[in-house]
């Protein structure tokens, strides 16, 4: 049957409908992370502690994610080993976890939502590099100044802030972007499912669990019931499985060159609901590290498109960009 005249083939208003709606999942994916941060700092301020948030995160992803952990095989570890699947965890489970939410008991969000993603990048950048033999361009090499730049500045706006643990605070989610910068690269090296990575990363976790109730459990009346349930969404469902699935689907459409402009957005987010929600105001030192860092992750992931025939630009880092989309899980 011929297209009825001035309407375009139903193949192509699908695959605009589809581009769409990725980007629209790609935005809701950047507001969840970005957000995150904030919430998490205005919980910890408001009574609950980072080991309350820990528990309410694997204890609501874990039990969700276990159908398709024990799809993979127990044995196996859901199908990738024990040895593989502890260093998922590591990089991406309680331990980097319990990093961001101590940070954010001493530092300010905007701090954990620009330094995580930060160092995330200049981890994702060099392990592309020397793993994956990707090839580093100018924009990458003056994006990965900028950021450096900027966490300069935002170390020393820290050692003389105004709190003594802003610092102590900075080096959590130092240390977060260093375990959760090898977590898309251990997905890309061993080829691995980023929905199935989630859920092996949110079983082992339930580890914490039996230390969490035997240590730091205060009652199940340390906050509101109310309180309670939108912590376990935004933690365990949004952030861990829903955020995280529409990104990997988004970036399956969009294709690498598109993704890659989307993660600096997480910094912005963070930053701009830090003032209004937290009445974080910062200094002109950590304004200048959190423009230094946002505009060297906008340079580092931009990207010419790709052409028609499909192939790569040789000044692409195609091994970094695929992992983004296994990459901004969430904190």
């Amino acid at each position: 049957m011929e297209q009825r005249l001035g309407h375009p083939p139903l193949d192509d208003r699908r695959t605009r409908i589809r581009w769409r709606l990725a980007v629209v999942g790609m935005l809701f994916s950047v507001l969840m992370f970005g957000s995150n941060f904030v919430i998490s700092r205005h919980a910890v301020l408001h009574g609950l502690s980072q080991h309350d948030l820990l528990a309410l995160r694997f204890a609501t992803a874990g039990p969700l994610l276990l159908p398709i952990f024990l799809k993979g095989g127990l044995t196996s570890c859901g199908g990738v080993g024990w040895t593989r699947g502890f260093w998922l965890a590591v990089t991406s489970g309680f331990p980097m976890t319990y990093l961001m939410l101590t940070g954010l008991t001493l530092a300010p969000a905007a701090h954990g939502a620009t330094i995580g993603p930060g160092t995330v990048t200049l981890i994702g950048i060099g392990g592309s590099v020397a793993l994956f033999g990707a090839v580093l361009s100018r924009n990458l090499v003056v994006g990965v100044a900028g950021v450096l730049a900027g966490l300069a500045c935002l170390g020393i706006a820290g050692s003389t802030g105004a709190t003594a643990g802003t610092l102590r605070g900075d080096l959590c989610f130092l240390g977060v972007g260093l375990l959760w910068g090898f977590y898309p690269l251990l997905v890309q090296l061993w080829k691995v499912d980023g929905l199935k990575a989630a859920a092996i990363v949110s079983v082992l976790s339930m580890v914490y669990l039996p230390f969490y109730f035997l240590f730091f459990f205060r009652g199940f009346d340390v906050a509101p019931w109310g309180v309670l349930l939108f912590h376990a969404i935004n933690q365990g469902v949004l952030n861990v499985i829903l955020a995280l699935w529409i990104w990997g689907w988004a970036a399956h459409v969009l294709g690498a060159s598109v993704v890659g402009r989307f993660p600096p957005l997480i910094p912005v987010i963070g930053t701009l609901l830090a003032i209004p929600i937290l009445g974080e105001i910062p200094g002109p030192l950590q304004v200048a590290g959190f423009v230094l860092i946002i505009a060297g992750l906008f340079v580092a992931s931009w990207r010419r498109p790709t052409r028609a025939t499909g192939q790569a630009h040789q000044d692409e880092v195609p091994a970094h960009a695929k992992s983004e989309a296994e990459t901004k899980r969430r904190p």
